[in-house]
């Protein structure tokens, strides 16, 4: 039998704990239904949640692992889900907890799950690639307008489109856009206006509503066929916080109908005064390059040479008359040199001339054939020689040879 528990004989903090740990996990799992109102993904193994009650303010705090969370699909807060829970007691805090086998979305929460299945499946095949999204036409000459009859999706789109255009012209094909027919009729109205070469852009418009009217524009028949379209689509569908699966494959997302009658077409009153800017602009460029021209034409005007062209004309004939000058100078000086060269050289041989040799009293002596005679070996006596003289010419014979010895002094009878 124990033994009574009072303040002298006490009962330790982990007895307690992990008594009521073995009670609490007594109780077994059980199925309950409660409102994600928080998930906080971890790295490790082990995720957190917390749970709250749909009609009453009660809430906890559960666990689960990693796998039991990735198989439920996306959950999210303000999901509604279904889970299996057993309550635990942690030992280290003596909080108490719920550990998570099973969890399941339901309503709108199993409708988020399957559309983010599909979606994830979409978009392994490369259907939501924004470098594949083909460009707006700037003015389309048709819109091509696909949306319920007589709708506010309808109006709100032509309103705003013609006030910002008014050419704007529409070419509307009217389609259920809710319920189960209606991605069908959606579909043959975009073949339709695809295979229409005047249409440049087709929009698919749709007002707000529940999870449940938007479905239609998250159907993958729908989705694949704006994805074979040569025309660009832009999808218009609910408001901002909708995001049906249409958004992730259209060319450009409107967040709204009137958004999109507003992206669709320019704004003619925008477009005229960008233009009448743009014009501003052109205006003042030109006249800042022309006047940054007329002053450089001023600078190069007020430039010495442009003022007076003939200016370096005078200088150069100046150097031109100086150099002439200097070579006449210079010619006149060799010419005066040369010339006395040649004085000295015409002295010089005049000095050594026969004549210069007749004109000091020496003769010359030829033989009848005109040949010089230097030698009484040259001639013979009785022969006739000429003898030239400065101022004329004689004929002699000669009467005797006489050779006299080289050095020797002629004698009174040589002369």
């Amino acid at each position: 039998m124990a033994e009574p528990n009072t303040a002298d004989n006490p009962r330790s903090l982990a007895w307690v704990v992990n008594a009521v740990k073995g009670w609490v996990e007594r109780c077994g799992a059980i199925w309950v239904q409660a409102q994600v109102i928080e998930v906080t993904r971890r790295s490790g193994p082990t995720q957190f949640l917390t749970l709250r009650d749909p009609t009453e303010e009660i809430s906890a705090t559960a666990t689960c692992h990693r796998r039991v969370l990735d198989a439920a699909g996306p959950i999210e807060s303000g999901m509604t889900v279904t889970a299996l829970i057993r309550p635990t007691v942690w030992s280290r805090s003596g909080r108490l907890s719920f550990e998570v086998s099973e969890i399941t979305p339901t309503g709108e929460g199993q409708l988020l799950a399957q559309l983010e299945r599909r979606k994830r499946l979409l978009e392994a095949e490369g259907l939501f690639d924004v470098t594949l999204h083909k460009p707006i036409p700037v003015l389309p000459r048709s819109i091509g307008l696909i949306t319920g009859a007589g709708s506010d999706a309808e109006r709100d789109v032509q309103r705003h489109a013609t006030l910002r255009w008014s050419a704007a012209r529409f070419v509307v094909r009217n389609t259920l856009v809710q319920g189960p027919m209606a991605a069908q009729q959606v579909i043959a109205a975009l073949a339709e206006l695809d295979a229409n070469p005047a249409v440049d852009v087709i929009v698919i418009a749709r007002g707000g509503g529940s999870l449940e009217d938007l479905l239609p524009f998250s159907d993958e028949a729908l989705v694949r066929a704006v994805y074979a379209t040569k025309t660009p689509v832009v999808s218009a569908i609910g408001h901002e916080r909708d995001n049906p699966i249409l958004d992730l494959v259209a060319d450009l997302r409107a967040s709204t109908p009137t958004d999109a009658g507003k992206l669709i077409v320019p704004d003619a009153a925008e477009e005229s005064q960008a233009i009448e800017m743009a014009r501003t602009r052109l205006r003042q460029a030109v006249t800042r390059f022309v006047d940054v021209e007329a002053a450089h034409l001023a600078q190069v005007r007020s430039r010495p040479v442009m003022v007076n062209p003939t200016a370096t004309l005078d200088i150069t004939t100046e150097k031109l008359d100086s150099a002439l000058q200097r070579l006449r100078l210079a010619t006149n000086r060799a010419l005066d040199a040369e010339s006395r060269d040649v004085d000295h050289m015409l002295e010089r041989v005049r000095a050594m001339s026969p004549k210069a040799t007749l004109d000091r009293g020496y003769a010359i002596l030829a033989d009848s054939e005109g040949d010089s005679i230097t030698s009484v070996d040259d001639t013979d006596p009785g022969a006739n020689l000429s003898v030239y003289l400065s101022d004329g010419t004689l004929g002699v014979t000669v009467d005797s040879l006489d050779r006299r010895t080289p050095n020797r002094p002629p004698s009174q009878e040589d002369s």
